[in-house]
């Protein structure tokens, strides 16, 4: 009779292998560790006596049993067929025995069924066809394929075949699946814990299914070598190993875990349900960024896949987790496939801007520093006031007044007066980009009855609202300046404080400091001013439109042509001072609705030779020049910039043609940048005794710094940074900047790549040779319709200067690379 019983808690299951597969059985008994048990010494196995029912099943029915009919037949039947002699022979052993007496080494021979380990994931059923060396042997696997594996790769031999047919590997495979239990095991635990004793495959085969047969024994070892809460190995010899029942608390433990373990997989896959779901919606109706944040188990979730795509993983939990995801969806375990993923599921936009999150860029300003800067603009009080009133005989600045609780803003305004120099007749040019949104600099310029040019740099006065150390001014200093991307700006003041206080405006009185400078007939200094200022901006120019006045010459805009003459000679002065013109082409790029897969990309080349880009460069450098000169006869600590003269003279490019091609050559040569907070330093690439940067404190915090100082200095205050205090703040703010810089690169590069991407494949670009990189083959180059720089192959005797007609073999902007051919 075929029979198939699980026994509780102690006793064998016994089935044929006619019988229905174990997991059919649905007699539910638990723990009876507390009842009274009848006792089989000669098995060593302990029976429950209860009267649980449940059901049998058998290849005729069901029928209704108790636990202890069940356990009686079963020991009829284990004396009918004498399965105790037989189990004597490889009886359970205690662990007072020696366990090497269990394991046993058997010899590889041809016709074994045996299971090897394939790689690090898989481990295969296979038989040995024969011997491939003196340590390899050739097998036959599940999957039909022949290979050789190492001895040490052999994780079981299944006992009692010799000569196993390869073409029913898969019959039994398939017979082995039907019969695994796990919950055998725990029966099995129980007694074998009870009597303190280690089992082997073919043991605990003998002890639950009655028998040791191969396919029971192959059961058995899946069981085992599969199970994490119950056993654990004890003894390993070759591929066979004896097991031993994990303690209580243990088995507890690991309960525990693989409840949470199963808990965790259970979410994992909803959550991929949830990317698959997301992945298949059209895009305008993929879930939003936020709901992937409500929940706090998805949450999570999301921010480790988001952190393993930018490399900005913060432990190991969050690598594991990404990586178990993007294994469950079938993708690599890389940081581009994690892009995609969250590109495909509309959590990034498809142009996401991977630097942007890599380098945590501030790009929004704390609540607090908006209303710091909006209680500035609504409360506004000038440091450059002078009080006229006398208190105790002494003349009291604004500073000291504003601690005075009595005096409140409307008093402020009656009893002070701004010590500024009206500047409110002249013509001022304020010329920029056409997109800037904040001004922070304008010229004015004029002839002098004795024919020299007089030129007035004026700046805007951010310091008339902002002090050092308050909330606003750390802010600025944590960004260090504000940032351009193709895509947005990222001030570093608070937008509305930028506009509306800081900026200059067209056609309204500004407060600003203003740099005035007479020019010898040479271009260099012959006399400077620096004064805080009242100015009224007449016109607020692009540079396209300040290059078409200057070509125009009108005499009304006379003062331009001035400006324009004055460039003209200092950049003449400043090249016999042995300045280095590094003038090239710049792209500017700006996208409209960057969030859409197809965005707007609206480009930009602009030669920084043009005359009004010159006009500006100069007046800006000239500038920088009067202040250092002013810092040093006045020994004020500024960030005073330098760099070393180059060993190169300049008329080792002279052979080169003038513009780009020279600009790259020289720029090859240049040395590192140099800052000095006591005294200037030269500046060998202007030319230049001494450099500050002072145009631009709206956007650069250095710049800021400088500010502070001078306008300490006019106010007769003593300067609020020592120049310790100076480079300590410089080291800190350059950090950021330099962050800034690699931001903006990648950016632009990325916009430019798509640009190109999107032209057609047939497009002819015309490229500019810059430079030979090796074997006078590869070349770099200036594209000259879109200003950017690539290698790409030309042909022989070609040279440098030369231009040449290229098309686009490839462009991958998420890669950075761009593949270009010459079409001869």
């Amino acid at each position: 009779m075929a029979m198939a019983v699980r026994a509780v808690n102690t006793c064998s299951i016994f089935r044929s292998t006619a019988s229905p597969p174990l997991y059919s059985f649905r007699c539910r008994l638990h723990h009876f560790g507390h009842l009274r048990c009848r006792s089989y010494p000669n098995l060593g196995l302990h029976f429950p006596i209860c009267r649980l029912y449940g059901y049998f099943l058998s290849h005729g029915g069901v029928q209704s049993c108790s636990a202890h009919s069940l356990v009686e037949s079963v020991m009829e039947e284990l004396h009918a067929r004498k399965r105790i002699s037989a189990s004597t022979k490889m009886g359970l052993t205690s662990s007072g025995q020696l366990l090497e007496d269990k394991l046993k080494n058997q010899v590889l021979q041809k016709g074994l069924l045996l299971e090897f380990k394939k790689d690090s994931e898989r481990v295969l059923l296979a038989v040995a066809q024969k011997a491939d060396g003196k340590k390899n042997w050739m097998v036959f696997d599940q999957n039909g394929v022949t290979s050789s594996i190492k001895r040490q790769q052999v994780t079981f031999i299944v006992p009692g075949i010799d000569n196993f047919d390869h073409t029913e590997i898969s019959d039994f495979i398939q017979k082995a699946q039907d019969n695994l239990d796990p919950t055998l095991l725990e029966f099995a635990w129980n007694e074998l814990l009870e009597t303190n004793k280690s089992v082997t495959a073919e043991e605990l085969a003998e002890m639950i299914f009655g028998c040791a047969e191969p396919l029971e024994s192959y059961c058995a070892h899946l069981l085992l070598s599969k199970d994490e809460i119950y056993f654990t190995v004890l003894e390993k010899k070759g591929c066979y190993s004896v097991y031993g029942p994990r303690s209580t608390v243990q088995v507890e433990e690991l309960l525990r875990w693989k409840l949470a373990k199963e808990a965790a997989e259970k979410e994992l896959q909803e959550f991929v349900q949830l990317l698959t779901s997301a992945k298949s919606m059209p895009l305008h109706s993929k879930p939003p960024k936020s709901s992937w944040k409500a929940e706090e188990k998805i949450r999570h979730k999301i921010e480790a896949l988001e952190a393993y795509a930018i490399d900005a993983c913060t432990n190991d939990d969050q690598k594991k987790t990404a990586g178990m995801i993007l294994r469950a969806m079938g993708l690599a375990k890389t940081a581009s496939s994690a892009v995609n993923l969250l590109v495909d599921i509309g959590y990034f936009p498809v142009h996401v801007n991977l630097d942007l999150l890599k380098l945590n860029i501030r790009v929004d300003h704390p609540d607090e520093v908006i209303v710091a800067a909006e209680n500035l603009l609504s409360q506004p009080f000038d440091p450059d006031a002078t009080k006229c009133l006398l208190r105790e005989e002494r003349v009291l600045s604004l500073i000291e007044i504003s601690k005075d609780a009595d005096f409140n803003y409307e008093s402020r305004k009656q009893i002070f007066k701004v010590d500024r120099k009206d500047l409110t007749h002249l013509k001022v040019y304020a010329i920029d980009v056409d997109e800037a949104d904040e001004l922070d600099d304008a010229l004015s310029g004029t002839r002098l009855l004795d024919g020299r040019i007089k030129v007035w740099i004026h700046v805007a006065d951010p310091t008339s609202l902002v002090q050092p150390g308050s909330i606003v001014d750390r802010e600025a200093m944590r960004r260090g300046t504000s940032i351009f991307l193709p895509t947005a700006t990222y001030p570093m003041f608070p937008e509305k404080l930028a506009m509306e206080g800081m900026s200059l405006k067209q056609g309204e009185v500004c407060n600003a400091v203003t740099v005035s400078v007479v020019l010898h007939s040479d271009g260099s200094i012959a006399e400077y001013s620096v004064d805080n200022s009242t100015i009224k901006p007449t016109y607020m120019l692009t540079y396209e439109s300040a290059s078409e006045l200057l070509h125009l010459n009108l005499e009304e805009e006379a003062e331009l042509k001035i400006l324009s003459e004055a460039a003209a000679l200092r950049l003449r002065w400043r090249r016999s001072q042995g300045a280095f013109d590094t003038s090239t082409l710049e792209t500017r790029i700006k996208v409209a609705n960057p969030d859409d897969p197809g965005p707007l990309i609206n480009l930009y080349v602009e030669d920084q030779a043009d005359p009004a880009m010159r006009l500006v460069t100069e007046m800006m450098i000239l500038c920088g020049e009067a202040i250092a000169t002013y810092g040093s006869c006045n020994n004020i600590p500024l960030p005073y910039r330098g760099q070393p003269q180059s060993n190169v003279h300049t008329s080792a490019f002279a052979h080169l043609p003038e513009g780009p091609v020279r600009s790259s050559a020289v720029v090859k040569i240049l040395r590192g940048a140099e800052m000095d907070f006591r005294k200037p330093i030269r500046h060998g690439v202007l030319g230049l005794p001494g450099y500050v940067q002072f145009t631009s404190p709206i956007r650069r915090y250095m710049d800021l710094l400088a500010h502070y100082q001078v306008k300490a200095f006019l106010r007769r205050d003593s300067p609020p940074f020592s120049s310790g205090q100076l480079e300590g703040m410089a080291s800190v703010v350059n950090m950021h900047v330099r962050l800034a810089k690699r931001l903006c690169s990648s950016s632009l590069r990325y916009w430019i790549l798509e640009f190109i991407r999107r032209q057609p494949k047939e497009k002819k670009f015309r490229a500019l040779v810059l430079r030979f990189i090796k074997d006078r083959i590869a070349a770099l180059l200036l594209m000259e319709h879109v200003g950017f720089q690539a290698s790409g192959w030309v042909s022989v005797g070609t040279q440098i200067g030369d231009e040449v007609d290229v098309k686009v073999e490839e462009a991958h902007p998420r890669d950075d690379a761009l593949s270009l051919k010459e079409v001869t």
